[in-house]
């Protein structure tokens, strides 16, 4: 193979390598290195630990303390966990309990807005989007943000309460 072509190839591999490492930490709960391995191998990637760290450390991904104190992989920006709003045209529902994963949900006119930790929100908009619930008209997903536009006149605690068990699940 010519050294250009090889080099684009390994370069795609990578590319698609740290895609998949992305996905999987935003969808796990990964602890250590060993444990994204093997999920990375699963997933057809042949890494070694040495690579696999050197990639962790590109994508500037850390370890933190969850609710339960288990370390675990977060995606960069863990820092915008603790936003607020305080906009009074918003109203805030506050949840029953603390979830993994889910920080808040606001609404605005015909908008509700939830915001999750890093890299919870595609996997939310994925899910709330395969449900097909009444007064959804569709998602839009951040990393940490999930914009659900309602249909006109949906009722907001009947939305919060189809919701809640998807919310439940992250």
């Amino acid at each position: 193979m010519h050294p250009k072509r090889e080099y684009l190839c390994n370069m795609k591999n990578k590319n698609n390598r740290l895609e998949a490492i992305r996905l999987i930490i935003s969808e796990q709960d990964i602890k250590n290195q060993d444990q994204l391995l093997q999920v990375l191998n699963a997933r057809g990637y042949s890494v070694t630990q040495a690579t696999l760290s050197r990639d962790l450390k590109k994508m500037k991904i850390s370890k933190v303390a969850n609710t339960y104190g288990d370390y675990l992989y977060v995606l960069p920006n863990h820092a915008l966990l603790q936003k607020k709003n305080s906009g009074s045209t918003q109203e805030e529902v506050a949840m029953n309990q603390p979830r993994y994963g889910f920080v808040s949900l606001n609404f605005s006119g015909n908008m509700a807005v939830i915001k999750t930790k890093p890299g919870y929100a595609s996997s939310l908009a994925y899910d709330v989007d395969n449900h097909n619930l009444p007064g959804v008209l569709g998602t839009i997903a951040g990393d940490d943000t999930l914009l659900i536009v309602l249909a006109e006149g949906a009722n907001r605690m009947e939305i919060k309460r189809l919701l809640e068990p998807i919310i439940i699940s992250l």
